[in-house]
């Protein structure tokens, strides 16, 4: 009897020490999750803090694009594709010439259509038009029955886009092009080839800015920056590219055997977040 005494004694001395030791493991975890949603005057969301960087770089334009249409009318369709087809070849050839690669020879778009001219048939006498001075009539012939749609001729077209890797040459080409009878000239439109390494080094030095920025105000702010949470690019590509446009190549304007190319500015815009503590 007296065993059984301390069996239990001793088991309830157990339980005891059970119970604090998890007491004490609750406590605890209370004490960290009140901790983490700021009831102890702490956030579980971290502070964060945005700075905004612009970056620019400039290249000189190494390819200029122009586009013409070749535009013929005749009484029929195949009549006006055979005249665009004479005037095409003779600025492919023209292009060829200037050393122009096929491949940068483009046809961007071909088309045949009609055109028609309304033929109103008049009456042939004068009619009545209501009340007037008396023994007069209305000089004015109204339509008749008969009027219809006359087919007068077609008109074909085509248009080109062409890529000029020698920039120097754009001058000369669109002159040339004029020359052999195009309907219609744009251009050129001077481009960089490889932009995206000149994107590159536009978002590093938009970064680099960000960078510098968030720096010196965190030493201002006596925080730390502990890690980037995200980052955002906006904006980008040419903000600016040199043009020289000449319509109605067939007007008699001379355009001159060397045009200003100028400079093409590339831009980036980033917007980086960071943690503080």
């Amino acid at each position: 009897m007296e065993n059984l005494t301390k069996e239990k004694s001793n088991l309830m001395k157990a339980l005891l020490v059970l119970a604090i030791i998890g007491s004490v493991y609750f406590a605890v975890k209370i004490f960290s999750e009140v901790k983490q949603t700021s009831l102890l005057g702490e956030s579980a969301t971290p502070a964060t803090i945005s700075f905004s960087g612009h970056g620019e770089v400039t290249g000189v334009p190494d390819i200029a694009s122009i586009y013409f249409t070749i535009s013929k009318d005749s009484k029929t369709g195949e009549a006006a594709q055979a005249a665009v087809a004479v005037v095409e070849k003779q600025a492919l050839d023209f292009l060829k010439s200037k050393g122009v690669a096929e491949k940068d020879i483009k046809t961007n778009n071909v088309s045949l259509y009609p055109n028609y001219e309304y033929k109103q048939a008049v009456c042939p006498m004068p009619v009545p038009m209501g009340e007037g001075t008396a023994g007069t009539v209305s000089p004015s012939y109204p339509s008749c029955p008969g009027s219809r749609r006359v087919l007068t001729d077609y008109t074909a077209s085509e248009n080109i886009i062409v890529k000029i890797r020698n920039v120097d040459d754009a001058g000369v080409i669109i002159q040339g092009l004029g020359e052999v009878g195009v309907s219609d000239l744009n251009g050129p439109n001077y481009e960089i080839d490889d932009m995206d390494a000149l994107q590159a080094q536009a978002r590093k030095k938009a970064i680099d800015d960000a960078k510098q920025k968030a720096e010196i105000l965190a030493k201002d702010l006596g925080v730390r920056l502990v890690k980037i949470t995200s980052f955002y690019e906006s904006g980008g590509g040419p903000i600016y590219y040199a043009e020289v446009m000449m319509k109605d190549s067939t007007g008699g304007t001379s355009t001159p055997a060397v045009l200003p190319k100028g400079e093409n500015t590339i831009s980036s815009d980033v917007t980086i977040t960071y943690e503080i503590r």
